[in-house]
């Protein structure tokens, strides 16, 4: 059973930084689709990023392509969020997700292990 936990949520200025982590455990990290996903209140889950932790491109969503990275420690099981430029529309809980396999562009129903999320709010 995979287990997933966000950290590093939290209210920035706009403009401002935050790096989320997403840490694994259980399961097997190896050759699996890690993915950020994130929800406004009123709004469907968006999948913004994704990484293979085989290796491979990076998909971004267009809304944060270029402001945001993904990237991966292997030898900690975790997956980063690097968000910059944040803007007051970025505000939305984000969750980390599993899935064995990575799609463009990645839907939630396809993700089968997912963290609790994590709150970003930022302020204009």
């Amino acid at each position: 059973q995979v287990q997933l936990q966000e950290s590093g949520g939290g209210s920035v200025q706009a403009g401002g930084s935050l790096r989320l982590s997403c840490a694994a455990s259980g399961g097997t990290y190896r050759s699996k689709c890690m993915g950020w996903f994130r929800q406004a209140p009123g709004k469907e889950r968006e999948g913004i990023a994704t990484i293979y932790t085989g290796g491979g491109t990076p998909y971004y969503a267009d809304s944060v392509k270029g402001r945001f990275t993904i990237s991966q420690d292997n030898a900690k099981n975790t997956v980063y969020l690097q968000m910059n430029s944040l803007k007051p529309e970025d505000t939305a809980m984000y969750y980390c997700a599993s899935n064995p396999i990575c799609s463009s562009p990645p839907l939630p129903r396809f993700f089968g292990y997912w963290g609790q999320g994590t709150q970003v709010t930022v302020s204009s």
